[in-house]
């Protein structure tokens, strides 16, 4: 039972241009928002769409992927782990932020026509 501590497992769609970092290491990082939405009819039977963002950070080999073969509106299957982190803004005021950190993903929708 250990392998699902901590696992997220996300579809949707990319919300921009992920944003890649070469670190001086030689390593990438890629990040960018998910779109992931729901859909459900209200008490008037009408049908509503709710939309909620994803944070997601991706280093390595998955970021070359993503660099290589997405961008914004991309479908995406996304498997990883919720990571927190904060840090004091210069008003002192402290921020927390919650980010999937990315272990694996898959390219869904349709293959990009070949020019």
């Amino acid at each position: 039972m250990s392998s699902i501590k901590n696992h997220v497992q996300l579809i949707g769609n990319i919300g921009q241009d992920p944003t890649i970092t070469n670190l001086e290491n030689g390593k990438k990082v890629a990040r960018f928002s998910l779109a992931t939405n729901e859909h459900y009819k209200n008490a008037k039977g009408e049908k509503q769409t709710e939309t909620n963002w994803h944070s997601i950070i991706a280093w390595g080999s998955i970021a070359e992927i993503i660099e290589k073969f997405t961008s914004k509106g991309k479908e995406v299957a996304i498997s990883g782990k919720l990571k927190t982190r904060s840090y004091t803004s210069k008003d002192e005021q402290t921020h927390y932020i919650t980010e999937v950190v990315a272990n694996d993903i898959l390219l869904l929708g349709s293959k990009p026509d070949k020019a």
